[in-house]
């Protein structure tokens, strides 16, 4: 009410009275509700996201938890299934084909593609600000996942005849987390461009090329079971909590404007 007093306080006046808009500080109390809105709306998806970031790292921490715990049941589904899963791999002769989808999952492969992707939507496409978003929040899942393995710390499978040979620590899997976040993040920023249709296959398509990516990393013996499902959560966790923070639909006062495009 108070910003509305002002605002007529500066008005012209009815009836051919003088005409005050050219006065310092009509515009900006013309601009004051619509800034009031947009800040209104910065907080509300900054709560959401918060909520959405909780949500998500809650399960992951629950599982990095449980590892740290000698006698947890976790590790006990995890060694017996690298066992049976290793075996699997060596009796139908899957170690090539298996090694194949290892090699091209590898993060860098995968954010290269998708950077790619990114590059058309930004410049033939004109979604600057969702091409800018899914770039922005591959690179800071790249980061989270590379630094949640030094946290947790937890070796890899130890096999008697290891099937592959890869570096660095176990949890999460950064194979599963980084397809996770560049899978998620392509087919949120390619949304608004994809018919009905398309959008059920592209559905399908990224929880079939998840599902391989995930079975690949236990049937290779180089990730236990709960190190991809954590690897799934916080992946998608990251793109969801980004979207939410950035480019869900209460964004769209504030960035409309510098995308041109919905």
């Amino acid at each position: 009410m108070m910003a509305q007093g002002r605002c007529e306080r500066h008005q012209p006046l009815p009836g051919g009275g003088p005409d005050r808009s050219h006065r310092p500080g009509y515009r900006g109390c013309m601009e004051e509700a619509p800034a009031a809105t947009v800040a209104r709306s910065r907080a509300r998806r900054a709560l959401r996201a918060s909520a959405a970031m909780v949500v998500f790292a809650f399960p992951v921490l629950v599982l990095a938890w449980a590892i740290r715990q000698r006698t947890s049941p976790v590790l006990a589904f995890d060694h017996q299934a690298i066992t049976a899963a290793t075996d699997f791999t060596r009796g139908r002769r899957l170690v090539s084909l298996a090694l194949v989808v290892q090699a091209v999952s590898q993060p860098w492969v995968v954010y290269t593609f998708a950077t790619l992707i990114a590059a058309y939507v930004w410049f033939r496409q004109g979604l600057r600000a969702r091409a800018l978003w899914a770039f922005v929040t591959m690179m800071v899942g790249w980061a989270v996942g590379a630094a949640a393995k030094v946290v947790v710390h937890r070796l890899r499978p130890v096999l008697d005849t290891p099937l592959s040979h890869p570096g660095g620590y176990s949890f999460p899997s950064g194979h599963a987390l980084n397809v996770t976040v560049a899978t998620s993040a392509v087919l949120f920023m390619c949304w608004p461009l994809l018919p009905r249709a398309a959008r059920a296959l592209a559905v399908v398509a990224a929880a079939v090329l998840l599902t391989a990516v995930g079975l690949d990393r236990v049937l290779l013996g180089v990730h236990f079971p709960s190190d991809v499902v954590a690897g799934y959560i916080l992946g998608f966790g990251i793109t969801v909590t980004s979207w939410i923070a950035f480019v869900g639909r209460t964004a769209e006062i504030s960035s409309s404007a510098s995308s041109g495009r919905p």
